[in-house]
């Protein structure tokens, strides 16, 4: 049974989601993937809304470009947490999905992540879930230690080679 729900509006939201689902993989966390469009088949989306919660979901990923209501209606209908992932866009960089999905009105939250930050909505799902699961809690800890030695190695790196060898290295 998957743990989080991901979807999105369009195909063309896939590689920013694939990062998502990435994460999720690498710290044992299950998940579901669909393509759902809130405004071209709103009776599948509140099928989907109406049903995760049912299907084992505790968390709900969405991802939408410009007027981007799929997080905001999750949030609606979904009664546990929504990650909005806003999408970059052709017409304003992404920052009209932005403010569609921060901007919602109170007690419907959805939390946000950055333009395109489908990996931190995945690494926040699972955070979400740590609270109640000490195996998945220990994993995203091993996960930050990894981050923290990659940093120290690139220090490692520019230390000994200097700033004007960094690259060439």
């Amino acid at each position: 049974m998957a743990q989080v729900g991901i979807v999105m509006g369009s195909d063309s939201d896939m590689p920013v989601m694939a990062k998502a689902a990435d994460i999720l993989e690498e710290l044992g966390v299950t998940y579901e993937m669909s393509i759902i469009s809130a405004h071209r088949e709103p009776d599948v989306f509140f099928e989907y809304a109406k049903g995760a919660e049912d299907k084992g979901f505790k968390v709900i990923i969405a991802g939408a470009g410009k007027a981007a209501h799929l997080p905001g209606m999750c949030a609606a209908v979904f009664p546990m947490p929504v990650i909005g992932v806003p999408m970059k866009t052709s017409d304003l960089g992404g920052v009209d999905s932005l403010y569609s999905i921060v901007q919602m009105p109170s007690g419907i939250p959805v939390a946000t992540v950055a333009i395109g930050g489908g990996q931190n909505a995945g690494i926040l799902a699972a955070k979400i879930l740590a609270t109640s699961d000490a195996e998945l809690l220990q994993r995203l800890k091993s996960y930050t230690k990894k981050l923290k030695e990659s940093v120290q190695k690139k220090d490692a790196k520019l230390q000994k080679a200097g700033y004007r060898n960094y690259l060439d290295h």
